[in-house]
């Protein structure tokens, strides 16, 4: 096996202990984002359908607000975000180079894209589900967990879902300034050094990481369908 890579694909053979380092940064950075994306992302997704006009606990100011700056940081691109928040980053973790860098731009670039995602998903849920519950004394938190999380639920992993494969996007593209991972690999060791077999082999095993992402996505969407 090893003289076939060595001589059909000396590049990887040479920097594997890099691929297998890379590959663990960006599964690293995707499951830390994910993490706080889940938490913030849901918190102020269910804020945004609680507040909406007709909502149960409607507030045209707040919800006013809060969709503002959710399209404020949807509206810039990733690659300006990150610059913009270096001085945070920098705060936050003491350094605006590596792994826990990128996660802070990660984080702050995906809750907004997935707190709409879960806005879309929960405005789903029948009204009369809703109302049903107010009848029977349920207040709003209850409302919350009982009626919109629970009913919603299909709804949130697909949200999820779509959520993480763009998230593996955006630490391929934080990569490509510093912050390790395969998007690191492919542009620094593989095209600014025109070692294509690395970029094909980075390439490749970003779309594996897709692939079982909405793999396992599809499964427990159609586990939680009802």
């Amino acid at each position: 096996m090893s003289e076939f890579f060595t001589k059909y694909f000396p590049n990887i053979w040479n920097l594997r202990e890099d691929i297998l380092i890379s590959t663990y940064e960006t599964i690293y950075m995707v499951v830390v984002t994910s993490s706080f994306s889940v938490l913030f992302g849901i918190l102020l997704g269910v804020v945004l359908v609680a507040t909406d006009r007709g909502g149960i606990l409607e507030n045209k100011l707040v919800y006013s607000v809060l969709e503002k700056i959710i399209n404020l940081f949807r509206s810039i691109p990733f690659i300006i975000l990150i610059a913009v928040v270096v001085p945070l980053t920098r705060l936050i973790t003491g350094t605006s180079i590596g792994m826990n860098a990128a996660i802070v731009p990660l984080v702050i670039g995906i809750v907004p894209f997935y707190a709409r995602q879960i806005q879309n998903a929960l405005v789903e849920v029948d009204p009369g589900i809703v109302e049903a519950a107010q009848s029977m004394g349920s207040g709003p938190i209850e409302i919350i967990f009982r009626v919109y999380l629970k009913e919603g639920l299909t709804g949130i992993i697909r949200a999820s879902s779509v959520t993480i494969i763009n998230l593996i996007g955006l630490t391929t593209m934080a990569g490509a300034i510093g912050s390790g991972g395969l998007g690191s690999l492919a542009i620094n060791k593989g095209y600014n050094r025109f070692q294509s077999d690395i970029t094909l082999v980075a390439t490749i095993l970003i779309l594996i990481l897709v692939f079982v992402c909405q793999f396992i996505g599809d499964y427990f969407t159609k586990k939680s369908t009802h």
